[in-house]
């Protein structure tokens, strides 16, 4: 078990990625690293990343900084779980540019939906405090929700009734 990911081991995880990389690229963080660089939380037991489009050399890097800074990297964004949602690069937020790498937040709007589904009391307190931080609207997010429900059928672990449950559940206790 390798150790828990605070905010300063998840810098020096991006500083030595973007220092490995042979070609520019972009990555993006999502889950507990997210929650970690917006204060949500104190530490993550993982590094949960997206590459889009991938750096050069950042596979080979990846091996290696998993073992010598002692981190959980995993290969897992909010698509893997809920229906990609349209434009969700233009709503990634930028975190900075090391060396040839630019880091961004994965949407946060996208990692909402995919927490909601999830179901976790530490995802609810996630996306709760998204929305306390502003970063999400609660009818932008039902509106995107909605947007993906034939796309549903790809999903089949999701139960879309019960998916939709959820969401009206959390904007109505976040409404009262």
């Amino acid at each position: 078990m390798r150790k828990p990911v605070d905010s300063s081991s998840l810098l020096k995880f991006m500083e030595e990625l973007g220092k490995r990389a042979t070609t520019p690229g972009t990555i993006y963080l999502t889950g507990g690293a997210t929650a970690l660089l917006l204060g949500i939380r104190q530490q993550t037991i993982d590094i949960d990343i997206k590459m889009d489009p991938e750096p050069g050399g950042v596979f080979e890097a990846i091996n290696d900084l998993k073992n010598r800074l002692d981190l959980n990297i995993e290969l897992a964004s909010p698509d893997h779980f809920i229906p990609q949602l349209p434009g969700w690069q233009d709503r990634s937020t930028e975190i900075g540019t090391f060396s040839r790498v630019l880091f961004k937040h994965f949407d946060y709007y996208s990692q909402a939906l995919s927490k909601i589904e999830r179901g976790f009391d530490r995802d609810i307190s996630d996306v709760t405090a998204f929305c306390n931080l502003g970063l999400i609207d609660l009818s932008e997010l039902e509106r995107l929700a909605l947007s993906f429900r034939a796309d549903l059928i790809r999903y089949p672990a999701i139960d879309a009734d019960d998916f939709y449950r959820k969401l009206t559940d959390f904007i109505s206790r976040r409404a009262g």
